[in-house]
C-alpha cells in the first residue's frame, strides 16, 4: 500500500523508519481475523461489506503461511445476544429500532448470520474467540487477551472487516496493551475505499505498521521444530 508523502515524511520523523519490524517470530505472532462472519461478508444481510469477499485470499493466505510456520489464528466472531441489555445505548440511540432488532436477529450466536464465512481456511487448532462489541479487547467484550497471552503472543497482525470499525478498535486496544501491532492492508476491508484508506493513514500516524500478507510472509521466522525421541 502507498501512502501519502506527508504520512510517510511523518511516520520516518516519529520512529525513524517506515516498517519497524523487520522479523516476526512465528511462535509469538497471531493473526487476529476479525469478524469475517456471514452477517458482514454475504449478500443480503444488514452488516454486508461487500469488499470483505475480495479479501478471502489474501486472509487465507496469511493464515496458512502463520500456521504452517508455527504461529497462531485467531477468528474473532461478534455475537449480538443480549446487546440491548448490555449495549443498550447504542441500539437505542445509534440505530432505528428496524436496524436494532435486524441486528440482534441476524447476528445472534443461533442465526446463519453469525457463522463464519464459506470460503475461510479455518482449521481445527485455531482459536475461536467471540466478541460483544467492536473492540474484542475492550473491557468484558472477549477473553481475546487470555488467549493471546497463553499462547505467548507479543505480535498482533490484524485482518478482517470493516477496517475502520471492529478491526481498528481491536487494533487501537492491542496497541495500548502492548502488543506489537500491524494492520494488514491487503486482508481488511471497509465499505468504501475512502474509508479503509484514511483509517490505515491514522494507524500508521500514531499506532502501528501497515503491511501487506507477502511482506508479512517474507519477514516470517519459523519456529523451531520441536525434536522427537
Amino acid at each position: 500500500m502507498d501512502f501519502p508523502q506527508w504520512v510517510v515524511d511523518r511516520v520516518l520523523a516519529r520512529q525513524g523508519c517506515l516498517h519497524p519490524y523487520e522479523r516476526f517470530d512465528a511462535a509469538r505472532t497471531a493473526f487476529v481475523v476479525v469478524d469475517m462472519q456471514n452477517y458482514y461478508t454475504q449478500p443480503g444481510y444488514l452488516g454486508e461489506c461487500a469488499a470483505s469477499r475480495a479479501t478471502f485470499p489474501a486472509v487465507n493466505r496469511l493464515a496458512d503461511a502463520l500456521r504452517a510456520s508455527g504461529g497462531h489464528v485467531v477468528w474473532v466472531q461478534t455475537s449480538a445476544d443480549g446487546a440491548d441489555e448490555f449495549w443498550s445505548h447504542h441500539h437505542a440511540y445509534m440505530l432505528t429500532p428496524e436496524r436494532s432488532a435486524r441486528r440482534l436477529r441476524e447476528l445472534a450466536s443461533s442465526h446463519a448470520g453469525y457463522q463464519l464465512a464459506p470460503g475461510l481456511h479455518v482449521a481445527p487448532a485455531d482459536a475461536r474467540v467471540t466478541k460483544r462489541c467492536y473492540s474484542a479487547l475492550a473491557p468484558n467484550s472477549s477473553p481475546l487477551d487470555a488467549v493471546l497471552r497463553e499462547r505467548g503472543v507479543t505480535h498482533v497482525l490484524v485482518g478482517g472487516t470493516v477496517t475502520n470499525v471492529c478491526c481498528e478498535s481491536t487494533a487501537r486496544d492491542a496497541m495500548m496493551m502492548d502488543y506489537a501491532t500491524v494492520m494488514v492492508h491487503d486482508a481488511l476491508s471497509a465499505v468504501t475505499p475512502h474509508e479503509h484508506e484514511t483509517s490505515l493513514q491514522n494507524w500508521m500516524l500514531f499506532f502501528g505498521d501497515v503491511l501487506g500478507t507477502q511482506d508479512i510472509i517474507r519477514r516470517l521466522q519459523a519456529a523451531p521444530v520441536a525434536a522427537t525421541a
